[in-house]
């Protein structure tokens, strides 16, 4: 897959993304190679740079991608147009505040832009659901991946306002001050989405149970 990304009006830059694992595999070279060093590269126009910023970050940007879609190509999509975003508004990144950081706001809101225009989608699919279990017994596992499957299929039948905000509270783990500051919202407003949401939530698991 090629990332093709406008750094200028008239440059057009192709990122090779598949084949950055091959740049960076040298973890000399990794722990060399800051956030913050490739970034002032990539905007002095080396592209090789950008291309080790997107190996670094691609996993977890999958990985969230992978709490909204159980479709591949749809978490590929995601990323690509995470990443997109990232090149272009690559000026915009302040250095007070770790990349990833920053990097996470853009992939939270491409996550929920995502949820605003498949919203019509209430089909739960298990391809790709990132589960939590790997310190778990197997009689655990198998408890903790019904347990999974029970809330995701709820979670798909949430409007996108409130799908984001428990997911982001809930699956990753996010404070009320993260999670505001991970999509612009206040920290009253995540409390009053936060509170809607649950109440929905265990009212959609109540009536699903047998």
């Amino acid at each position: 897959m090629l990332y093709s990304v406008k750094m200028q009006p008239t440059a057009c830059v192709q990122l090779p993304v598949k084949s950055a694992a091959t740049l960076t595999s040298d973890p000399i070279v990794m722990k060399e190679s800051s956030d913050q060093s490739l970034v002032e590269a990539a905007l002095e126009g080396d592209t090789e740079a950008f291309v080790r910023l997107v190996t670094n970050h691609k996993k977890r940007v999958i990985g969230l991608a992978g709490r909204f879609t159980g479709i591949r190509e749809e978490m590929d999509d995601i990323c690509q147009d995470v990443f997109l975003k990232a090149y272009a508004h690559l000026g915009s990144y302040k250095k007070n505040a770790p990349f990833e950081h920053w990097l996470s706001r853009i992939t939270v809101n491409t996550c929920y832009d995502y949820l605003r225009k498949k919203k019509h989608v209430k089909t739960f699919t298990e391809c790709g659901l990132v589960y939590d279990i790997a310190d778990l017994t197997l009689d655990e596992r198998s408890e903790a991946e019904e347990a999974y499957r029970m809330l995701y299929r709820a979670l798909v039948k949430l409007k996108p306002p409130e799908r984001l905000v428990i997911t982001l509270l809930e699956l990753e783990e996010k404070s009320l001050r993260e999670v505001a500051d991970l999509t612009g919202w206040s920290i009253a407003n995540v409390k009053v989405r936060a509170y809607r949401a649950r109440k929905i939530l265990r009212k959609i698991i109540k009536d699903e149970e047998p």
